[in-house]
């Protein structure tokens, strides 16, 4: 005959079958055989329902004369509160620190082995601690040079130890040298141009470096004016004719962006490490295809960082060079697009229509389909 016993039919005992941690901070059970409570998670080995108790918390069990269980300390806090913790306290240590600590230093306060130390730190924020070290650097950088420091007194600040390394690194940082970046990009040449496409109008900007701007729009001096205000202190001026080549590729990524592959444009990528983080990761989702923002946050590994990821997306001003287009929200809104929903929309149609054709036309050819990425 089935077991039929109060525990058994009890909900929390059916988590305890299944080690549910959703539970984890609902109750905790205790044996009557061994004298010890866990957590419903716990990986022991399942007692018998009729030698099971539960307890609101560990406080209630260990009153009822049980001793937590050394495999899941339910007398102390969650693991991933646990681990959030420690890793919070490595964020704070790096934040403090005048000179970034290194990886042994920072495993060694965490007590845990460096490779452990790496492989959770990159788990719970999302970047690697040298990666995070260089987002806190070139945060000090960045407001140094906003409030009209010195170049020399912010170097020092951000915990480079000499001009050479400071200056060598500023373009990777801020894009533009420390002196410019102080002046509000103020000595920068950027050359634009503005085509005609089948959205409205397209102005492509760039500098030395590439291409630092796509921008969408209805109007050309509306597109300037954008321009101007992303850039203010910089020197904006029309390009000449040996920019058309680049111009004519841009349009082109506009009207049938699941064409054949475009020539590769250099391009300026300016802004935080996780920014380009998560620009890189819309570089890698194929043309014909979409993501939720909550898909997004996953693949840069910042599950619960979904409003984070969608604000990177916002702030993206490289249109369909950088597909931020390709993201949806959960429900399969299309939500919002700095270029409007129209534009967005519009991308997604003639993305998918241009790989369904594609697909087709290698079908009858005999060719073998090419393989959607997972």
């Amino acid at each position: 005959m089935p077991d039929l016993s109060p525990t058994s039919i009890d909900a929390r005992w059916v988590a305890v079958c299944r080690r549910d941690p959703a539970a984890d901070d609902r109750f905790v059970y205790s044996v009557a055989t061994t004298g010890v409570f866990c957590r419903p998670s716990c990986a022991a080995r399942l007692p018998r329902p009729e030698n099971v108790a539960f307890h609101a918390d560990a406080v209630a069990a260990i009153r009822a004369g049980f001793r937590p269980c050394k495999r899941c300390r339910p007398d102390l806090p969650a693991r991933a509160e646990r681990e959030a913790t420690l890793i919070t306290a490595a964020c704070r240590r790096i934040e403090a620190a005048e000179v970034p600590p290194t990886l042994a230093e920072l495993a060694a306060a965490a007590g845990l082995s460096a490779h452990h130390f790496h492989r959770l730190f990159r788990r719970v924020v999302g970047l690697t601690p040298k990666a995070y070290a260089e987002a806190e650097r070139q945060r000090r950088v960045r407001a140094g040079l906003e409030r009209k420091a010195s170049v020399t007194e912010t170097l020092y600040a951000a915990g480079f130890g000499s001009s050479g390394r400071f200056y060598s690194a500023a373009p990777a940082l801020l894009g533009m040298t420390p002196g410019a970046y102080r002046a509000g990009g103020v000595g920068e040449r950027i050359v634009y141009a503005v085509g005609a496409c089948t959205l409205g109008s397209v102005l492509a900007a760039a500098t030395e470096r590439g291409l630092c701007a796509i921008l969408l729009g209805d109007t050309v001096p509306a597109l300037v004016d954008a321009l101007q205000r992303r850039f203010p202190g910089a020197r904006s001026e029309p390009a000449g004719p040996d920019f058309a080549v680049a111009l004519a590729t841009v349009v082109r990524l506009v009207d049938d962006p699941a064409g054949a592959p475009a020539p590769a444009l250099p391009l300026d990528i300016r802004g935080t490490v996780f920014q380009r983080q998560v620009w890189q990761a819309l570089q890698a989702i194929p043309p014909g295809t979409t993501v939720t923002y909550a898909e997004l946050a996953r693949r840069v590994g910042r599950p619960r960082a979904v409003r984070a990821v969608a604000g990177a997306c916002a702030a993206n001003r490289l249109a369909v060079a950088v597909p931020c287009h390709r993201v949806v929200a959960t429900s399969g809104d299309l939500a919002g697009y700095r270029w409007g929903v129209a534009r967005k929309q519009a991308l997604i149609e003639r993305e998918q229509t241009g790989v369904a054709l594609s697909a087709s036309a290698a079908s009858s050819s005999g060719m073998p389909r090419p393989r959607r990425a997972s």
